[in-house]
């Protein structure tokens, strides 16, 4: 308890799954979180339930897509909290991941490219002069082990999840002068609706992994103090997927 006690963390995609997840347990562990996320409703019932078990959350609607909504989730967040500490940039449009190669089109590969590497590359610009001052700044980005095996029919999706694991490492290099830490995480969770048509696991614990045990704890890993001399990495939370990858 408490591995984050007096911290500011920025969560986005925050609303539901893996996000939510992260948020809950960062609250826990002492964190004044700021959950971001698309839809309302969903905001407002991570919010609720942070503050129900005692936390500290301030709830922000936001697009991540938007220049201008993400400028103004961070304004909301410093006003709030007085600065950001940690930065988790989960949040992704899931609506358009697959495509062949072959008939991928620009404008199915930008929208991939808009709520990944690009709305990533904003919140970490907007929240840089805040991760700075802190002293400790962490940045923990959401990769996907699809663009690191390269998953047929997920041209769109591979391509913009490794344009974000290259971002992650030159930052890395970049931002360690001003002792902040930026590294990736590689999850496979269920997060799909338990009516969806899944294949079994392949992965060498046969298992998906749940949100809520097995990734949001490694990201707290990553933004507390015993991930001080990790960055530019990225680490899988994925029951052995990629093994000896290229990672």
């Amino acid at each position: 308890m408490n591995r984050l006690n007096a911290k500011v963390a920025i969560v986005t995609g925050a609303g539901r799954g893996i996000g939510r997840s992260i948020a809950k347990l960062f609250a826990a562990e002492g964190a004044k979180v700021a959950v971001l996320s698309l839809t309302p409703a969903n905001v407002d019932a991570v919010v609720a339930e942070i503050e129900g078990t005692g936390g500290t959350a301030l709830g922000v609607v936001c697009d991540i897509s938007d220049a201008d909504q993400v400028k103004s989730a961070i304004d909301k967040v410093v006003a709030a909290y007085g600065g950001i500490d940690i930065l988790v940039n989960n949040a992704f449009d899931p609506s358009v991941p697959n495509s062949s190669v072959k008939d991928l089109s620009v404008e199915q590969l930008q929208r991939n490219f808009e709520t990944g590497p690009i709305a990533y590359l904003r919140t970490m610009q907007g929240c840089y002069p805040y991760l700075k001052m802190s002293g400790k700044g962490r940045v923990i980005n959401f990769g996907s082990m699809a663009g690191v095996l390269g998953l047929t029919g997920y041209g769109p999706y591979n391509m913009a999840k490794e344009a974000v694991r290259a971002l992650t490492r030159t930052a890395a290099r970049e931002w360690g002068v001003d002792k902040i830490t930026v590294n990736n995480i590689l999850p496979l969770a269920e997060t799909w609706d338990s009516a969806a048509n899944v294949p079994a696991p392949t992965n060498a614990l046969a298992r998906y992994g749940a949100p809520e045990n097995d990734v949001a704890p490694v990201v707290l890993f990553l933004a507390s103090e015993d991930a001080q001399f990790v960055t530019g990495a990225s680490l899988p939370a994925d029951g052995g997927a990629i093994i000896d990858g290229a990672r």
